[in-house]
């Protein structure tokens, strides 16, 4: 059991890990180098213990204490409870959920791994908004997709801001990165799955007409925002699919796009 340490000091190096969470460029190499990534919320927090993440240190305001007992009472690592204004100057921005815990990563799985099981699999090339990428997570975790695997150039699904989308779907669903694109997709085609390249493109085949939850296995790529997927991605791909558009619109942000792609490549299959 870990019994709440009050921190007074906004330099104390116990805080290290919470340091500065909006700088993005300098988290995007400190997580990963580190080994941590950090959980905010109190639902998030859960969802990290119970897909098995090691827990480094909780940070908390004192209201939450009562809330995260539970928590609290199974931890073997410590808990320390601040005041909202030095969470602010730790962090340096509002932690209006009051509750941070930084968490121990796990080594990814190998693509091979994650394809060993999948059916449904999401394949994401540059995608580096963080936002974008919690929610495809998020729609990926509801709408049955197995697997995500993501090109070498994609953010980090651990970020903050992403795990915070996501509300933690980040644990729920497998992923991998690929060690080189577009060449990574080549095993995935091995391992029998068939590409599908998103595209909002006119010689693309509507999602309709495609059909593609009657296939046995299926890879749908997605672009980042705005640039879509690559030529390179879309010449590797075994077919170019879209979603039909009507009063002029051309496209579908990435996350809300990818929700409706998930859902018609997994309609008519059992939910777990």
């Amino acid at each position: 059991m870990a019994e709440p340490i009050t921190v007074e000091d906004p330099d104390d190096p116990r805080l290290h890990d919470y340091t500065g969470l909006t700088d993005v460029e300098l988290r995007r190499r400190r997580e990963p180098a580190e080994g941590l990534f950090v959980a905010e919320g109190e639902k998030v927090i859960r969802r990290a213990g119970e897909a098995g993440y090691a827990m480094r240190s909780m940070l908390l305001s004192a209201k939450w204490v009562d809330v995260m007992r539970d928590v609290i009472d199974r931890a073997s690592a410590p808990v320390y409870v601040v005041e909202p204004a030095l969470a602010e100057q730790v962090t340096g921005y509002h932690v209006h959920r009051g509750a941070l815990a930084s968490m121990q990563r796990k080594p990814l799985p190998a693509a091979a791994e994650v394809l060993g099981t999948a059916r449904r699999v999401v394949i994401m090339e540059s995608v580096n908004d963080h936002t974008n990428i919690g929610a495809i997570f998020r729609s990926a975790a509801a709408l049955g997709m197995d697997a995500v695997l993501l090109s070498p150039d994609c953010a980090d699904p651990l970020y903050r801001r992403s795990v915070k989308v996501s509300m933690g779907a980040v644990f729920s669903v497998p992923y991998a990165r690929l060690d080189s694109w577009p060449r990574g997709l080549d095993p995935v085609r091995e391992a029998g799955f068939t590409l599908l390249a998103l595209t909002p493109d006119d010689r693309a085949r509507s999602l309709d007409e495609a059909a593609p939850h009657r296939m046995d296995r299926v890879a749908l790529m997605l672009g980042a925002e705005g640039e879509g997927l690559s030529s390179r991605a879309l010449a590797a791909a075994d077919e170019w699919v879209r979603i039909p558009m009507s009063h002029g619109v051309d496209s579908l942000n990435v996350g809300a796009a990818a929700a409706v792609a998930f859902y018609a490549v997994t309609a008519g299959r059992p939910r777990a």
